[in-house]
């Protein structure tokens, strides 16, 4: 019969929150002094011990034990048969723990096993300390970490200088890899010694050797690096090698300088062998209540030439970058993230944090949450980071970035009333937005895909140059009510109301009549209608509901001199079909009474089988229909709306247990029944091999510039080979050119420790095609390594 006992235990010395736990380091030892008090003055066991050695703390350490025996003799204590003891969160496992008094002493030997609060777990043999942890051996010790990072050793010494030596250690950055019980990692690290110096937060391997796959690739004679317990220190970070065409190959070396637990600063050059040094460094430092980065990188390119004809062509280059996130309290935060560079390409070429875009956003924000409703006030510059093919070099950068607005700022909120008015949700959005641009924006359309722009081509308005402001607000009323037959009816009611001031100078888009402050209001009033009908049997469940909406509206006014710059993104299908307002910002505002008609469809079936729908048409049934009214930026035209009868749009989705996704979306031509625009995604996984294929068709549209219609498939799939290896692809073809546009392939291996690419790929737009090998590997705890180089034709 097993023999538990708890008692109540002093303050633990150091020894005693070790003895019950595995300390936040990777390397420290099981200690004595907690337990070796409780064994020694708990009266229940002993019988022996007057009452003022009774410990005071409020902590309760409880041992387990088939048999706890007191040798007057020896003056000891000993536990046996399968010894559990539990302490603050802490659990050590043994066949037998020793307390010996005289020499202040505690063993634990036979399958040793101590798991602390964290989840980390010491394996041992044989584990020996004094009471006060000044020295200690462990013979045959493991410990595995809660991230399941393993060092083993021999045996281990710790001496009173807190020094701790495991000898003939390996380091292995995975147990039971990929989850599989006994599986041993690919890669690990053997040392003669691995010193853990306490004092100084310090991990070093002497006499140290990679292996991979069994087998020795390097050595080195001292390895260093910081304990896990270090949050920040001194010292040089993973490195990294690259190569490209017009950079050459690179070494990236970071080296992180600690200067205080709350700030620091990463130093990182990278040698370029085609283009010499680039220099980044990068501040970083914890404040009450969030943090900031700031980065500065430059370079003088050895080989401006290598950008010949492109943006980067210059001596001089460089960038600064800087990332904020503040808490105010638990409802309001704010913060920023800024990127500019000498040249729209240089974060991009030198693979900086902001060069994986088109435009780097530039924003100052604050936003305010309390429960549904919301505060969003963000200041906008968009930094432009991409290559105008209709202007030269020299022109890019002024041009594209004139073209853009700087918003300063814009406004949103929204609040719900808390409680029912009339019985129904109310809630009042609110937005402004001051907007200024130095250029027009106006983009000429390569309709005949040559890359070559003709006079007679035609032109897209994206933008007007000047200075907007609007001011708008959006209330909305509505209640949902169920009849007795199962009927369910919405009436709503909103109003939209915008007052602009508009200064559209020396812009060619807007009339000069818009100047001045412009102000439009629009009430509506809807009903929305609805009756599903739910269908059971043996196959499944369906549920058929036909909808039916009217919104009643005035015309809307002043269309063609307002600027539009967020209303401009029109798509008409299934999913906006009982929109109360098809435009996709506050610019425009949708008139005239229309009416949407439709159906849902949703069904669900056995084994896990399920379909859902929708389709329906729009009718535009009194007043001026907002989609076909002309204005500049041509937001309606082709988009199944600019009729008093719209297109038809369907949507349809498919999903199974099986992992067989499939959905789309049509929008047909209301007089013909032609395919107007028509998408389909099919997701397929099934064994080894996971399957993408995706279509999409848009009709020309040659008001527009667009003479021939656009069809594309692309079609993308990954084979898993075995347990690791896998091999992908992705390729996309034009259709109506009967041509290839880009083409991929590649090879990886994947495992918790260790993983490697290699990928080719080939973007046939280009002329010449554009040809990268890419190879990365990538080691779990080390980080990883990577080169791309290109070829060309």
């Amino acid at each position: 019969m097993r023999r538990s006992v708890v008692s109540q235990a002093s303050e633990p010395t150091a020894a005693a929150r070790l003895l019950c736990g595995v300390a936040v380091t990777i390397l420290v030892f099981l200690p004595a002094g907690a337990l070796a008090q409780f064994l020694t003055s708990n009266a229940s066991l002993t019988g022996m011990i007057s009452s003022a050695e009774q410990p005071s703390g409020d902590e309760k350490m409880m041992v387990e034990a088939d048999t706890v025996a007191y040798d007057m003799d020896s003056d000891s204590v000993t536990a046996t048969g399968r010894v559990v003891i539990y302490y603050l969160n802490h659990v050590v496992v043994a066949d037998e723990v020793i307390v010996d008094r005289k020499s202040k002493r505690v063993t634990a030997t036979g399958n040793v096993e101590i798991t602390d609060p964290a989840g980390n777990v010491a394996h041992g043999d044989r584990i020996d300390l004094d009471n006060d942890l000044a020295t200690g051996v462990a013979e045959g010790l493991e410990l595995v970490t809660s991230e399941r990072i393993a060092f083993t050793a021999r045996n281990a010494t710790r001496s009173n200088d807190n020094v701790t030596v495991f000898n003939d250690g390996t380091f292995l950055p995975c147990v039971d890899c990929n989850g599989v019980k006994g599986k041993k990692p690919i890669w690990q690290i053997r040392a003669n010694r691995i010193l853990h110096k306490q004092k100084e937060q310090t991990i070093v391997f002497e006499n140290a050797t990679f292996e991979f796959l069994g087998m020795p690739l390097a050595w080195v004679p001292v390895l260093s690096q910081p304990d896990p317990s270090v949050k920040q220190k001194t010292g040089v970070l993973t490195p990294s090698i690259k190569s490209s065409n017009t950079l050459g190959y690179s070494v990236k070396v970071p080296y992180y300088v600690a200067l205080d637990p709350s700030y620091g600063l990463t130093l990182t050059p990278t040698v370029y062998t085609r283009q010499g040094l680039l220099f980044s460094g990068e501040w970083r430092q914890r404040l009450k209540g969030g943090e900031y980065t700031i980065t500065l990188s430059g370079i003088h390119q050895n080989d401006p030439d290598a950008f010949a004809g492109r943006a980067g062509d210059e001596l001089w280059r460089g960038s600064v970058e800087s990332v904020g996130n503040f808490t105010i309290n638990k409802n309001w935060s704010w913060g920023w993230d800024l990127a500019v560079a000498s040249d729209t390409t240089f974060m991009d070429n030198y693979d900086l944090e902001h060069g994986n875009s088109d435009v780097a956003v530039n924003k100052v924000y604050l936003t305010g949450v309390r429960d549904r409703n919301r505060f969003d006030m963000t200041a906008y510059g968009l930094f432009v980071q991409q290559e105008d093919s209709q202007t030269s070099p020299l022109e890019q950068y002024h041009d594209l970035q004139e073209k853009q607005a700087y918003v300063y700022p814009v406004i949103d909120h929204k609040i719900y009333a808390k409680d029912p008015i009339w019985g129904g949700e109310a809630s009042l959005a609110t937005n402004f937005s001051n907007i200024t641009r130095t250029r027009d924006d106006i983009y000429q359309i390569d309709s005949n895909g040559n890359g070559v722009f003709d006079p007679g081509e035609a032109t897209r308005v994206r933008a007007a140059a000047g200075t907007f402001d609007r001011l708008s607000i959006d209330a909305m009323w509505r209640r949902r009510m169920v009849d007795q037959t199962g009927g369910v009816t919405t009436p709503f009611l909103y109003f939209r109301g915008d007052a602009i001031f508009s200064d559209p100078h020396n812009s060619s888009v807007l009339p000069e009549t818009s100047s001045g402050l412009i102000v439009r209001g629009m009430p509506a009033a809807g009903l929305e209608y609805s009756y599903p009908v739910a269908m059971t049997s043996s196959v499944g469940n369906q549920i058929i509901e036909p909808i039916a909406q009217l919104i009643v509206r005035p015309n809307e006014l002043e269309a063609t001199y307002i600027p539009n710059e967020d209303a401009q993104s029109l798509v008409f299908d299934a999913n906006s079909l009982f929109d109360y307002d098809k435009f996709s910002g506050y610019d425009r505002v949708e008139g005239g009474t229309r009416a949407n008609v439709g159906f849902r469809y949703s069904g669900s079936f056995k084994h896990g089988f399920g379909v859902s729908g929708t389709f329906g048409q729009s009718f535009q049934l009194a007043g001026v229909n907002s989609f076909a009214k002309a204005t500049q930026y041509s937001t309606g035209s082709y988009s199944g709306l600019e009729s008093d009868v719209s297109d038809y749009v369907a949507g349809l989705s498919l999903s199974t247990k099986t992992g067989f996704l499939a959905s789309s979306g049509v929008r047909f031509d209301n007089q013909n029944f032609e395919v107007n625009r028509f998408d389909s995604q099919i997701l397929g996984i099934g064994g080894p091999l996971t399957a993408a294929l995706t279509y999409a068709f848009i009709r020309s549209q040659p008001d527009l510039g667009i003479e021939d219609d656009r069809s594309e498939l692309q079609a993308a799939a990954s084979l898993r080979l075995s347990e690791n290896w896998r091999v992908f692809g992705s390729s996309r073809y034009d259709l109506i050119r009967d041509e290839f546009v880009r083409h991929a392939l590649g090879l990886a291996y994947d495992a918790e420790e260790f993983s490697i690419s290699f990928s080719y790929s080939n973007d046939l737009t280009t002329n010449p095609s554009d040809q990268i090998f890419y190879l990365r590997a990538g080691f779990r705890t080390l980080g990883e390594v990577g080169t791309s180089f290109g070829i060309d034709n």
